[in-house]
């Protein structure tokens, strides 16, 4: 039963529609990060970059590199919506794309980790077999139709994304509405809404329809009787998300999926209306079907486990960050830290504070200042820094972190040189100290914060 159902065939027009869709949202991404001044001030203007540990050597191009970086994968994405030379495009683009996520976290956001996925599905989707220049060029490649898998493999990575951002909001935090207060104290300015978004019954209403969205919108929209409410609800979701918290193209990406939920047929109509409805021919098991199977089996066992490795991880990923990224744990939690470094010369014992503005932005102060993982790339940094002036440094850092404006408490362990200390992606770093017992204590040791919290955006020094 399966087989028939991933292996019969159906019109491709959701295929293909989001085959225009998806480039010209990618382009719109790669171009905006342009014009809205991302790319110089996370990619240019840093004397390096926080990539994910691993990938270190991944650092942006030099000069104007990163510019022509970004305006190459605009017009990929252009190339991608007509469908010129697709294959290469879809390639080329999410190889760059990929390393762009990879080469820097101090801008993270979880759609960009969506559309690496994404993107390296499409790679091998058909989706310039129709209403694309490459069947122009060449009518051979022309199919109206495509195996039913197609579908099912972007469904199934939508499920995992909205059910795994839904179970992650089942925490007390959520429910209390602190990061929503937090987030919406941001938009209090806001033209004609401001002041709404302020009001409590507004967070809970937030609170609520979240949770209940990422359970229910994919079941919704698989179901003909419920499908046009659901849509309903995900245009006003998804808007409201982008007017309010300006969340880049994931919002019309999110919407661009819904193609893949309505009836081929209805596609076909409405936007290629003279497209020829393909011919009905028997079910045939293809012969590559197995192989088929077993890469996806093998895909989405990765899917469903990295979610779940924070589980395996000793303390509380809230708090520790260990096994947060790639794991669908979206709109969350707001983190506040302070941090001092101090490097101590191993041969002569002097110690030296370290004035952060000397190395970092200001973005990335914020990132160092809040996340265990930046702290123990910066003290690497520092090592490698006074290694080539002939120092052999040990690196320590005393930081605090404040998470949805609760109470700071201390994060990392003083005594410990960070310099020495080895990174485990699958294991807890005892460097990183326990949380307050409740998270919610006010009687945190040290009485609080260093005097340079970092709270708002704003550096208090």
């Amino acid at each position: 039963m399966i087989t028939r159902m991933l292996f019969s065939r159906m019109d491709n027009s959701p295929l293909v529609l989001f085959r225009i869709f998806f480039g010209l949202l990618l382009a719109l991404e790669c171009f905006g990060a342009l014009v809205t001044g991302w790319v110089r001030r996370v990619l240019v203007e840093p004397e390096f970059t926080f990539s994910f540990i691993g990938f270190e050597w991944l650092q942006p191009l030099p000069g104007p590199g990163m510019y022509a970086y970004f305006v190459l994968m605009g017009l990929l994405g252009i190339a991608i919506a007509l469908g010129y030379r697709y294959r290469l495009s879809m390639l080329l683009f999410t190889l760059l794309w990929t390393g762009v996520y990879l080469m820097q976290k101090s801008s993270y956001n979880n759609h960009y980790y969506l559309l690496v996925l994404i993107s390296g599905i499409m790679c091998f989707l058909p989706a310039n077999a129709a209403r694309s220049l490459d069947v122009l060029r060449n009518p051979g490649l022309r199919r109206d139709s495509m195996y039913a898998y197609v579908k099912w493999v972007i469904v199934a990575q939508l499920v995992i994304v909205y059910t795994y951002a839904a179970i992650a909001k089942l925490y007390p935090g959520w429910f209390r509405l602190d990061f929503l207060q937090v987030l919406m104290e941001r938009k209090a300015d806001y033209p004609l809404i401001g002041e709404l978004l302020q009001q409590q019954w507004v967070h809970r209403s937030i609170a609520l329809f979240g949770i209940a969205f990422d359970f229910l919108v994919i079941p919704l929209l698989l179901w003909r009787r419920t499908r046009w409410w659901a849509f309903g609800a995900s245009v006003f979701f998804h808007l409201f998300n982008s007017i309010v918290l300006q969340i880049g193209i994931f919002p019309y990406l999110s919407l661009a999926f819904t193609v893949f939920f309505f009836d081929p047929e209805t596609i076909r109509r409405r936007f290629f209306p003279n497209k020829p409805r393909p011919e009905a021919t028997p079910f045939v098991v293809p012969p590559h079907a197995g192989r088929i199977l077993v890469v996806l089996a093998a895909y989405f066992a990765i899917q469903l486990a990295l979610p779940l490795r924070h589980h395996l991880i000793e303390g509380d990923v809230l708090w520790t960050e260990e096994g947060h990224r790639l794991s669908w744990r979206m709109m969350l939690r707001n983190r506040q830290g302070s941090i001092r470094f101090t490097v101590r010369d191993k041969e002569t014992g002097g110690t030296q504070l370290i004035k952060l503005d000397d190395f970092l932005t200001r973005g990335q102060i914020r990132r160092v200042a809040a996340y265990p993982d930046f702290i123990w790339q910066f003290a690497q940094r520092l090592r490698r820094h006074y290694a080539a002036f002939g120092k052999d440094v040990a690196v320590y850092a005393n930081g605090s972190v404040s998470i949805n404006r609760q109470p700071f408490a201390p994060l990392i362990d003083p005594e410990v040189d960070l310099a020495a200390e080895t990174w485990d992606h699958l294991r807890h770093h005892r460097w990183i100290l326990p949380p307050p017992t409740t998270m919610e204590s006010a009687n945190y040791r040290d009485g609080g914060p260093p005097a340079d919290t970092l709270e708002d955006s704003t550096i208090k020094r």
